[in-house]
């Protein structure tokens, strides 16, 4: 039987109703996502009963996961762009060739960060200075974590590569899966029952690495069945150094862009701090509530850079700018009700985090207040930055990054804070400022049809003249 007439049958985004193809990819996304949110959170409860120095160890060491994610995720968002592309050409021998690449190339990152990461955990820690009890904690739960590197990195891998051919059903299965297992996982190696030892701090990252082997083993499995519209092949798995360094460089400013954020917020608490215990506490809070609202326009974002990436490869840019417009439209409109809504449950939302603290409670309602204004323009930047990210311009979405986070937001909210009568209120008015100046200025290039030019795969047609001249020439004897 054919390979191809095996494979799942997928729908063509490169024809048909715009809006129920970017709600058909985003919806999918979006619950991953909030599972996502829920096993950490699950990690967190667990951590939580074995005290505080627990807590500081994990909370020490997330800093530097989190750059890890963030060097695994945009790598292998170089594997969704490409497979994108080639997907909407119709090209599945290559959708197939890139994929295995991908893989092996994140295995073998995967392999060197491991090692690496393993040897300077404890002298990372200790820089970044963790207490004396908490040192041992914390080096041992990062070691783990770096042990468990090739498992992250191979989901993230499957996660991505099943996004690109428009199948992001099935990684929200096995999410769902993981996340049911790890609330079986965390409090057995955790705490311990029967037989099984309590590890600790240690039992949450080996619960974590469990939970990540697992969902690894299951995504490679689908990868190398070819039933689910990609085929990872064995015989592809050799070093082509030349696709190595093109998705080396299409996925390196997405890993950037991505650790921007976390360093921005990182700088952004060192200016919060400066103002006392208590907008510290409602930072937190609002920074909360912004992370479970980014959710909705991540998962627009990635559908849109789906869409855009088959439609671009598919060489029909016209619908390719059209579900940029489209997916903006929506992104804007949907995250300004969202945010009409918080406005409103402010008080109560705030209340519910930090109960019995009013002066922290009317700070951090007044954030969220402050906030809500410009999440229609979160939900636009986004989808802006899905647009540039499917068409291959990842160099734009990290230039738009960094200057949104580290050229309007931290310097407006220095200003704001310390150089008006605002004080701590001037950084919550610069969080909506920066939104509405990163968006508009998206919006403007994405206006400008620069990002269409970009080239990241051969025309199909310089394909089919190459393998002509080939066949012309082997029959012509000349090899």
């Amino acid at each position: 039987m054919n390979s191809h007439n095996a494979r799942k049958s997928l729908p063509d985004f490169t024809q048909g109703p715009i809006l129920k193809a970017l709600f058909t990819l985003a919806i999918p996304i979006v619950f991953a996502n909030i599972l996502q949110t829920a096993y950490q959170l699950v990690d967190t409860f667990w951590v939580g009963r074995l005290g505080a120095e627990a807590v500081a160890a994990v909370s020490l060491s997330f800093p530097i996961i989190f750059l890890i994610i963030s060097l695994g995720g945009g790598l292998s968002i170089a594997g969704t762009i490409l497979v994108s592309q080639y997907k909407g050409r119709g090209d599945l021998k290559q959708v197939d060739y890139v994929a295995t690449q991908t893989l092996m190339m994140m295995i073998l990152v995967s392999i060197l960060g491991s090692i690496i990461g393993y040897v300077v955990s404890g002298p990372i820690l200790k820089l970044m200075g963790a207490e004396p009890e908490v040192l041992p904690l914390a080096t041992s739960y990062l070691q783990i974590s770096f042990v468990g590197m090739i498992f992250m990195f191979a989901y993230f891998v499957f996660q991505s590569l099943m996004r690109g051919v428009g199948d992001v059903k099935t990684p929200l299965y096995i999410v769902l899966a993981t996340v049911l297992l790890n609330l079986i996982l965390d409090p057995l190696f955790i705490l311990g029952w029967g037989p099984i030892p309590g590890y600790g701090v240690s039992g949450a990252a080996m619960a974590t690495v469990g939970t990540q082997g697992v969902a690894a083993v299951i995504g490679l499995a689908i990868l190398f069945s070819g039933k689910y519209g990609i085929h990872v092949k064995w015989k592809h798995f050799r070093m082509d150094f030349s696709l190595f360094k093109q998705m080396f460089f299409l996925g390196l400013p997405a890993s950037i862009g991505q650790s921007t954020r976390a360093l921005a917020l990182s700088i952004m608490a060192f200016l919060v701090a400066s103002f006392g215990t208590l907008t510290v506490a409602a930072y937190g809070i609002g920074i909360r509530v912004f992370s479970f609202i980014i959710i909705p326009a991540l998962g627009l974002s990635m559908a849109t850079s789906t869409l855009v990436g088959q439609n671009m490869g598919a060489n029909k840019v016209d619908r390719a700018e059209t579900i940029g417009k489209q997916g903006s439209l929506v992104g804007f409109i949907l995250l300004t009700l969202v945010g009409l809504l918080l406005f409103f449950v402010a008080t109560p939302l705030t209340a519910a985090f930090i109960p019995g603290e009013p002066e922290v409670i009317a700070s951090g309602s007044l954030f969220v207040k402050i906030l809500a204004f410009s999440f229609g323009f979160v939900g636009l930047q986004q989808t802006m930055n899905g647009v540039f990210m499917g068409s291959g311009n990842t160099k734009t979405s990290m230039i738009l990054s960094i200057m949104a986070l580290m050229v309007f937001q931290f310097p407006l909210a220095y200003i704001l804070s310390k150089h008006t009568d605002l004080k701590e209120v001037g950084i919550w008015v610069a969080f909506p400022i920066s939104n509405v100046l990163a968006a508009t200025i998206s919006y403007l290039y994405f206006l400008t049809g620069r990002w269409k030019h970009t080239q990241i795969i051969e025309p199909a047609h310089a394909k089919l003249e190459r393998e002509v001249m080939h066949e012309t020439m082997v029959e012509e004897g000349v090899q």
